[in-house]
């Protein structure tokens, strides 16, 4: 009975190895900015057989989606671990800005991803993007916030999280830390907090960052 369910188990995870592969594959070309690159090339990429590709995913564009899903998932599920002490929403929500901040330099692979598909992730029911909606809406109903119309606050929040990600990459001499604590203050100022209430909240000391796992892209 012991060899016939150990089997089984081992077809399991071999299948689970296979999979991972190809996302985290498929993870290293969205962050290289190539969401068109053949299957072929994503197979190589892996060590994996073209066989095994379909044995997983349909498409090309069902694996990137799955392997951009499951990378700011991961990401956002840690963040959520990090916060999940704090009682003031605005401090959540600022606190979770901050650390995706500092994701840009000290994940590299990771910021390229959420950089290179910014616009979509914006738009995504998975992710930072409703955990940030989320955190905004909670805020609001606390009365930390005054938001008349959360979406379009969205949109301010996602350019600004795209655009300080990007400055970061293009300005490498500049300290990450001070302009992502700027830029949350901003937006706390514009989500209705005062100066001093954002200056205060984004003072705060941050966690321990070693539970947001980088993105591992090598073979």
């Amino acid at each position: 009975m012991a060899d016939q369910t150990e089997a089984p188990n081992r077809l399991e995870r071999r299948k689970a190895r296979t999979r991972a592969a190809l996302i985290k594959a498929a993870q290293g070309f969205l962050a290289a900015g190539r969401p068109t690159v053949p299957i072929l090339e994503i197979t190589q990429a892996a060590d994996v057989g073209m066989g095994s590709f379909y044995n997983h995913f349909q498409t090309r564009e069902e694996l990137f989606e799955t392997a951009l899903e499951e990378a700011l998932d991961l990401h956002g599920a840690a963040l959520d671990a990090l916060c999940e002490q704090l009682d003031d929403p605005a401090q959540v929500f600022a606190q979770s800005f901050r650390l995706t901040g500092r994701l840009h330099r000290r994940d590299p692979i990771l910021s390229k991803v959420l950089l290179n598909n910014g616009l979509q992730l914006a738009r995504s029911d998975k992710g930072l993007a409703p955990r940030a909606r989320r955190d905004i809406e909670a805020a609001v109903r606390a009365g930390r916030f005054s938001v008349v119309d959360c979406e379009l606050a969205m949109t301010v929040v996602s350019g600004a999280a795209i655009c300080l990600g990007q400055l970061l990459h293009a300005q490498p001499e500049r300290d990450d830390g001070k302009a992502t604590d700027q830029v949350a203050a901003d937006l706390l100022r514009m989500l209705g907090l005062s100066r001093e209430d954002a200056d205060k909240v984004c003072s705060r000391p941050l966690p321990a960052l070693d539970t947001l796992a980088p993105i591992d892209t090598t073979a």
